[in-house]
């Protein structure tokens, strides 16, 4: 056999073909078979190949469906590490536990920290164990849900809803969920109507944070933001009741909203 000598990239310019059965035949004993995963980016998920190798020249590999996935998990962890935590199929329930959580954390200094930087230092604790036996992140589903839930003691998880309640129920009985997004100021969108006679602003944390009202018209526009709504009654409330009860006819402006009853419906024909 003959090469150029170029360490990098040598060229061939003489040397003999063998055939596989050669090969077997001649290096049988250094001949290694193993299995690789690898991750498939587009599927978001680990597959298997059976490799032959005879030291570093790959001879044959293949899919294997029937594959036992040893160290998939950890496979999927290296990868979430190099991502980072958003690349987790987080689903709109799981991400209002963590801004849930954080707001109460705010508050409450022995809550569990759930911010990108600790879920991703303590990937070990919390993720590992609901990928074990998966192949796919994006089959984790409502399991990343219970994870977060799980680093709550029974104490926090009973407490959540009390804290930090996923709704606001409206005097007309409508359930208007909370938005936690800035930690320091939930808040709610309903419609203007729906909290005629409400004097105090709703709170949550016990009482101790007043909600951010968006309030809308009945076309479900904002028209006015405060977390003073007592005050807005007495205030700008008619200024907003001159612009709109000419756009919407059919709905109540009642000139004293204090005494006026919540409604989530337009005024009767004849009223």
């Amino acid at each position: 056999a003959e090469l150029d000598g170029d360490a990098r990239s040598s060229r061939i310019f003489l040397g003999a073909s063998l055939t596989q059965l050669e090969i077997d035949a001649l290096f049988a004993d250094q001949i290694e078979v193993d299995e690789v995963l690898e991750w498939d980016d587009r599927a978001r998920s680990v597959r298997a190949r059976m490799r032959t190798r005879l030291g570093a020249i790959t001879l044959s590999e293949s899919l294997v469906t029937d594959s036992g996935m040893k160290g998939a998990a950890q496979l999927m962890l290296n990868i979430v590490r190099r991502e980072g935590i958003q690349t987790l199929p987080w689903s709109g329930a799981a991400k209002t536990v963590r801004e849930r959580v954080a707001f109460v954390r705010a508050r409450h200094a022995d809550w569990p920290d759930m911010s990108d930087e600790f879920l991703t230092a303590t990937l070990d604790d919390w993720l590992a164990p609901i990928l074990d036996g998966r192949t796919s992140l994006r089959d984790l589903g409502n399991d990343l849900d219970r994870a977060l839930m799980a680093m709550m003691d029974w104490r926090q998880r009973s407490d959540l809803d009390r804290l930090a309640p996923l709704h606001y129920v409206a005097p007309t009985g409508t359930r208007v969920p909370i938005k936690y997004s800035k930690p320091g100021a939930p808040s709610i969108a309903v419609r203007l109507q729906e909290m005629f006679g409400v004097k105090q602003t709703p709170t949550v944390d016990a009482g101790s944070v007043p909600l951010t009202l968006e309030l809308l018209s009945p076309a479900r526009r904002p028209v006015q933001v405060t977390r003073d709504l007592e005050g807005f009654w007495r205030g700008s409330y008619f200024e907003v009741r001159k612009e709109l009860r000419g756009r919407y006819p059919k709905h109540v402006w009642p000139e004293d909203p204090l005494t006026a009853a919540p409604t989530a419906r337009a005024k009767r024909r004849g009223e």
